[in-house]
Order: C-alpha cells, then sequence, then structure tokens
C-alpha cells in the first residue's frame, strides 16, 4: 500500500542528509584537487563513474549498518544515502579535470608565460577583459611558483575573475538541469534506457547495502582487484613485492614495431578491473561495436600512414569524425524524441504540469531560454557577434545533449578530445572568418570544452534517475543539485589557490595548470599571426562520419541481426577508448559467454560480481590515493 506522507516530506531530503552532503563536499572538493591537481594519483573524475563520491558512499553504507544495528532511527534511509551521494557527484563534476581545475589553469596562464619573443602581450592581451583574468605577475608568482599564502591581497585580484567565471558556470549547470528535465520522461520511462551507472550506488543503499554485502559473488568480484591493488600499491613503496600491469600495455612495444605498425602510434591494451565491470552493463552491441570500430580506427590509421597522410597514420580526420559522428547522436536524440518534444512545447505554451516532474515544463523551456539569452550577452561582452555566439553555444549543448543520452543509454566514457565547438567551425570556416575579439572567446572558454570527461549534465540525469519510485523529492532534488554546484564552486576556487600557493601550478603541481592553458594561447597566437583556411577534405569526413552514424541507427532499427550500435563509432575514433577499447571487449567476450551458456537468469546472477570488481577497484584505488598525498609519494594509482 502506498504511503499517505506527501511528496514534499519525502524522506531522501532531509535535514541530516543536507547537512551531511555540506560538510561532506568540501572534504570531496579538497580531496579531489589534491589528488589531480597536486599529486595526480587517482584521475578519480576522468570516468563515467566517479571514484571518490563511490568511496565515500561505501564508507556510508558501513557506518549506516552500524548505526542500523546500534539503534535503528539514526541509521539512514536509502534516499538519504543516495541524496548525500548524488550532491558529492556534483561537487566532483565542478572540481573534477574539464571543469574549474582547468579554468584555473588557464584564466591568467598568457599573463604568466608571456615573453618578448612569443609577443602575446601585443598579439592579444587587449582582447581579454580585466574581468576574465588576474593579470598582476607578481601576485602570480606565488600562484605559479608556489611557497605563498594567499593574503586579503590575492583574494581581492582573484575576486571578480572567480565570481564572473562561477556565473557562468551557474548558468550552464541550470541550463542543464532544465534540459534534463525536458528529456527525462522520455527517455527513462518512454525509452526506458538502462542508465547502468546507477546500479552500482542503487545495490549499495538498497536495503541499507545488506542485499549486496551478504551477495558471495560480489565479494568474489571485490575480492580480484583488491588483490590486485594491494600488490600494486606495495609494490610502489617496496619494489621487491612483485605487481601485475593491468593498466596500459602498449603492444608496439613488444616486437611489432616500425612501418606499417608504428603508424598507429600506440595500440594499448588494458585489463582495468573497473571498466571490465562497467562494461558488463553495456548492451552488447554496442561493446562489440566499441572495440571492433576501434581495430578499424587502428586500421584507418595504418592506411592513413602507407598512402602519406601529412601527418602519418596518427591522425586520419579522427577529430572531424569524431565530430561529425557525436552531432548526429544529439540529432538522432532528437529526431527520436520529436513526437514527445511537440508535446512538451505544447504543455509549456499552455502552463500545463506533468505529475511528478522536477519542475513544470514552461519552466524548464523558459529557464533554457532565458539561460541563452544569458549566455549570448555574456558573449556580447567579449565582443562576439550573436551569430557566432549562438552557434557556439547551441554547439556545446548538442554535444552536452549526445553525452547525456550516451551516459543514459550506455554508460560508456565520453573523453572525446579534440571535439568541441571551436573544432568544429574553423575546421568548416578556417580562422579567418573570425574577427580576434572571437578567435580570443574561443580560446579562453576552451578551457571547459577540452575533454568533458566531469561533464555535469549526465550526472544531473543519472541523479533524476535514482530519485524515481519515491526516493527522494525531485524537486528539492533539483534545488538541492544547483546549491551543491555552488558551494563546490566555492570551496574548488579556495582549494586550487591553496593547492598552487602552496606548491606551486607551475612547479611541484603536475599537468593540466600548464596544458590547458598552453593549448589555448599557443594556438591563439599561431591564428592570430597566420589564418588557417578552412578544411574541405575535414568538413567531408565530418559529413560522412554523422551520415554513417545515422546509416546505422537506420539499419539498427529495421534490422535485427544488424551488430553495430550507433554510438559505437563516435566512441571509437574520439579519445574515449584510448584506454578501454581491450577492456570492453574483455567483457564482450565475458558477457556474450555468459548469455550464451545460461542466458539472462545467468547474466544477472554474474551483476554482483561486476560490481564488486568495480566496487573493489575503486575502494582501494582510493585508499592508495589517501596514503600517497598523507606521505608525499606519488604511488600507485588505478588508473592510467
Amino acid at each position: 500500500m502506498e504511503s499517505s506522507r506527501p511528496r514534499w516530506r519525502n524522506p531522501g531530503i532531509t535535514w541530516r542528509s543536507l547537512l551531511l552532503s555540506a560538510v561532506l563536499i568540501p572534504v570531496n572538493v579538497f580531496w579531489v584537487t589534491i589528488h589531480e591537481v597536486r599529486w595526480y594519483s587517482l584521475d578519480g573524475s576522468c570516468l563515467p563513474l566517479f571514484i571518490t563520491p563511490i568511496f565515500i558512499l561505501f564508507c556510508l553504507v558501513l557506518l549506516n549498518l552500524v548505526a542500523h544495528k546500534l539503534w535503528k532511527p539514526l541509521a539512514l534511509s536509502q534516499g538519504e544515502l543516495l541524496t548525500t551521494y548524488i550532491l558529492v557527484v556534483m561537487s566532483s563534476t565542478i572540481s573534477g579535470h574539464d571543469m574549474m581545475q582547468n579554468l584555473l589553469g588557464s584564466m591568467s596562464h598568457p599573463f604568466w608565460f608571456a615573453t618578448p619573443e612569443n609577443g602575446w602581450a601585443e598579439r592579444f592581451f587587449h582582447y581579454i577583459p580585466d574581468w576574465a583574468a588576474v593579470r598582476n605577475k607578481e601576485l602570480l608568482r606565488g600562484y605559479y611558483q608556489g611557497n605563498s599564502t594567499l593574503t586579503g591581497e590575492v583574494w581581492a585580484a582573484w575576486a571578480v575573475p572567480l565570481l564572473v567565471w562561477g556565473t557562468l558556470i551557474v548558468v550552464l549547470v541550470a541550463m542543464m538541469l532544465c534540459l534534463n528535465v525536458i528529456v527525462r520522461r522520455q527517455w527513462a520511462e518512454n525509452e526506458r534506457l538502462t542508465y547502468p551507472i546507477v546500479q552500482l550506488p542503487l545495490a549499495l543503499t538498497e536495503n541499507f547495502g545488506t542485499s549486496l554485502l551478504r551477495n558471495r559473488i560480489f565479494w568474489y568480484g571485490f575480492a580480484i582487484p583488491a588483490v590486485i591493488d594491494l600488490f600494486c600499491g606495495m609494490h610502489a613503496f617496496f619494489p621487491a613485492v612483485p605487481t601485475v600491469n593491468v593498466k596500459l600495455n602498449n603492444i608496439l612495444t613488444r616486437g611489432i614495431s616500425g612501418p606499417p605498425w608504428s603508424y598507429m602510434g600506440r595500440a594499448d591494451i588494458s585489463w582495468y578491473p573497473f571498466m571490465i565491470g562497467l562494461a558488463y552493463f553495456l548492451p552488447l552491441d554496442l561493446s562489440f561495436s566499441c572495440w571492433f570500430f576501434y581495430v578499424v580506427r587502428l586500421a584507418m590509421q595504418i592506411i592513413a600512414g602507407l598512402t602519406g597522410h601529412p601527418s602519418g597514420g596518427n591522425n586520419p580526420y579522427l577529430p572531424e569524425q569524431g565530430a561529425g559522428g557525436w552531432l548526429a547522436l544529439a540529432f538522432l536524440a532528437i529526431l527520436g524524441s520529436k513526437h514527445y518534444l511537440r508535446e512538451v512545447i505544447r504543455q509549456a505554451f499552455h502552463g500545463q504540469k506533468w505529475p511528478g516532474e522536477p519542475m513544470t515544463y514552461r519552466a524548464a523551456v523558459g529557464g533554457l531560454l532565458l539561460g541563452f539569452v544569458y549566455l549570448i550577452w555574456w558573449s556580447a561582452k567579449l565582443k562576439v557577434g550573436w551569430v557566432l555566439a549562438a552557434v557556439f553555444w547551441i554547439l556545446y549543448f548538442l554535444l552536452s545533449l549526445a553525452m547525456t543520452r550516451v551516459r543514459a543509454e550506455l554508460g560508456a566514457p565520453h573523453e572525446i578530445f579534440f571535439v568541441n565547438p571551436r573544432r568544429i567551425m574553423f575546421t568548416a570556416l578556417g580562422t579567418g572568418a573570425f574577427k580576434p575579439e572571437e578567435l580570443t572567446f574561443l580560446s579562453i572558454t576552451y578551457w571547459f570544452n577540452r575533454c568533458y570527461r566531469c561533464h555535469p549534465m549526465p550526472a544531473q540525469l543519472e541523479a533524476l534517475k535514482m530519485a524515481e519510485n519515491d526516493r527522494m523529492n525531485s524537486r528539492r532534488l533539483v534545488w538541492a543539485m544547483l546549491i551543491a554546484s555552488v558551494l563546490a564552486i566555492v570551496v574548488c576556487s579556495w582549494a586550487n589557490l591553496w593547492v598552487c600557493y602552496n606548491d606551486g601550478a607551475a612547479a611541484k603541481c603536475i599537468g593540466f595548470k600548464q596544458w590547458v592553458g598552453a593549448e589555448s594561447y599557443n594556438d591563439l597566437s599561431r591564428w592570430l599571426e597566420v589564418q588557417e583556411r578552412p578544411n574541405p577534405a575535414g568538413t567531408t569526413w565530418m559529413v560522412v562520419s554523422a551520415a554513417f552514424t545515422f546509416f546505422c541507427a537506420f539499419m539498427r532499427r529495421q534490422f535485427l541481426w544488424w551488430p553495430f550500435h550507433p554510438a559505437g563509432y563516435p566512441l571509437a575514433v574520439s579519445f574515449a577508448l584510448e584506454y578501454f577499447w581491450f577492456a570492453v571487449f574483455v567483457a564482450w567476450a565475458l558477457k556474450g559467454s555468459v548469455l550464451r551458456i545460461g542466458g539472462m537468469r545467468l547474466y544477472r546472477q554474474g551483476i554482483p560480481f561486476a560490481l564488486g570488481l568495480i566496487l573493489g577497484d575503486y575502494f582501494f584505488g582510493s585508499i592508495w590515493a589517501i596514503i600517497g598525498p598523507a606521505v608525499g609519494i606519488a604511488n600507485y594509482r588505478i588508473f592510467i
């Protein structure tokens, strides 16, 4: 019998779950910043299922079991545990790679690295407004060299740029929430997408975790990565301890070298336990398509090298192929929902309310339009024409929609390096079609268009999925996610500045505090000096790639025997499967064998084993990511 308790008193969004989240969000943000900015010891926000929130949730579940035994009213409900987990995840989308870490590695990069030789000051400094960056080189000295403190003068210099960029992030996050509200019912209820990423947090929190933790098959899966990670982690401290390399193994260094094989650049195989576990939930046609098209990609690189491609075999227009495929996935998502979207617009126009939605469709559509107007106005402040601004932001949200759809349906990683609005427009039009102010705009916004690994929109939709079945009030959850994002922006700003002023963004901090800025402004300087022409061959490859993706979707709908999923090709030719294709192959072979031997019954019995592979790898990877920074050693990390 259904509870008579009104929805606004749903047990998921409670004061104690919100207070617990308010405590854990700063902890998670600081932890992510330490191990990704300073020590590069986990890369936990690069995966579709973030590592640190799962570790925190697992610890909460174990503590909750103790509380349930000692005094039941003290124990958190499933809704409260999921609320806390979701809000911590939101903080990872802000603090992880490709969001604020990149921002703080990009916004003031040119003002520190400018020299008389590169001529940046004369070439483009006057196109960057004062409110977008910190220009004072004396104040930046402590940031890049370290051994400094956060004084009042430092905070005064950083306050306005961080407020401006933080406001932009909040608007983008709010617009993504609105867009997710619009598509949620179609994907969750009408199409019944599988949402593989939510399987582990739901299983961990069901019945206080007892359903999963009492399953012996789960612990068998947990034990495999536990043993591997234990030996690998100990090996970092004691080299005599044997180790097992389940990470990247380049087969080109093992006797297979020289042309034509060298045209592949790298051919890595990996046995990541967590990825085998995650890929177990992929549909067989997708997992097959992913590894098959990745092998086709390697073959294309060999052919490109043998036929004299100007960049060798490593880049036969792969970025352009990826761009065409991902844009096609976005349009397929829209076209597949066209009747539903017409109904959404009709209800928004008439002010009707669909029961159970986090907000009315009028509010969602209105919020999306208002946010878009703000983005055009914000872009105009950088002297960007409204046509270019509109195209840029439309491309951004099309890619966001495609990634969200892929995560909801397939749970696959979406590190689509080289696929971004800037590159798409330059391929079609060349850099000569843009004013210097517009080229500068496309460079200072590159930081959140580099890889999209911790993109907020897929995580938001998965949160709405976890809110189903009366686990929590979805309307309150939307507001909680927005507030959690704001809190994460504040904490992340402090954490990045504290780490960099202590250890130096260009001294002891590793990687992204230099890479992103260099990629942004080295290119800008070159474009302002030498114009690039349109790339007809690249444009052709974008069109061909999009057409092939549409073709795969058509064939999949028409013929049951068609083996290729339309998302497999875009995933394979972008950077998403660079590290994982062989692990996906292993999971495909394992799942296919399980289904052939025992059907769906045996497959379902194997789910706890797959969840154990993920959790075991994540748990011990997190343990080493705590120990390493604590003792000042860059020790074993489970990914890359």
